[in-house]
């Protein structure tokens, strides 16, 4: 399980952007990551990826939310950044609905592998209504921050009420 706030920190979060289009989108999103990275200017490498992977797909998941994704040549660790637009932009999404909520995430392409297996998981979680009206009525950063922390923590109780993979062979070993 990827832990939302283990990815996202509160100085990747931003409350009420401005913005016009998607590629400004993906330029916002670069600029957050290339700071993030402390090493160097990294903004159009990061923007090129964020491009050429939705070139492959769009990122909408519906219901106004969007989930950019891309391998990045740097870094050690995947890194998120989440935008809550105060209007929402045309993004070409599947529903036809303009997007107002945004989880990028950018994944070095050394532990892609890792991470990958656990996308599904992220992108249920994301496209929860109820989590998508509490992102959208929340009114600073740190109302963002302490939803993800929220969920991350409800997710994570929940995970300890599911049989693990051992629990499972043990009880059909039984029988």
């Amino acid at each position: 399980m990827i832990k939302f706030t283990d990815v996202l920190t509160p100085g990747q979060i931003r409350h009420g952007v401005i913005c016009s289009s998607k590629k400004r989108l993906f330029e916002i999103i670069a600029e957050i990551v290339s700071d993030y990275l402390h090493e160097g200017d990294h903004t159009q490498c990061c923007f090129e990826c964020l491009l050429t992977r939705e070139k492959l797909g769009n990122s909408s998941l519906g219901n106004g939310i969007a989930m950019p994704k891309a391998k990045i040549p740097l870094g050690e660790k995947p890194i998120a950044v989440f935008l809550q637009l105060t209007e929402a932009v045309e993004y070409e999404s599947s529903d036809n609905r303009e997007i107002d909520l945004v989880f990028a995430l950018l994944i070095p392409e050394k532990v892609c592998a890792d991470y990958v297996p656990h996308l599904a998981e992220m992108i249920e979680q994301l496209q929860d209504k109820n989590l998508c009206k509490q992102l959208r009525q929340a009114q600073s950063v740190e109302e963002i921050w302490r939803l993800f922390e929220h969920l991350d923590q409800v997710r994570y109780e929940k995970s300890l009420q599911e049989p693990s993979p051992s629990d499972i062979e043990q009880t059909e070993s039984i029988n």
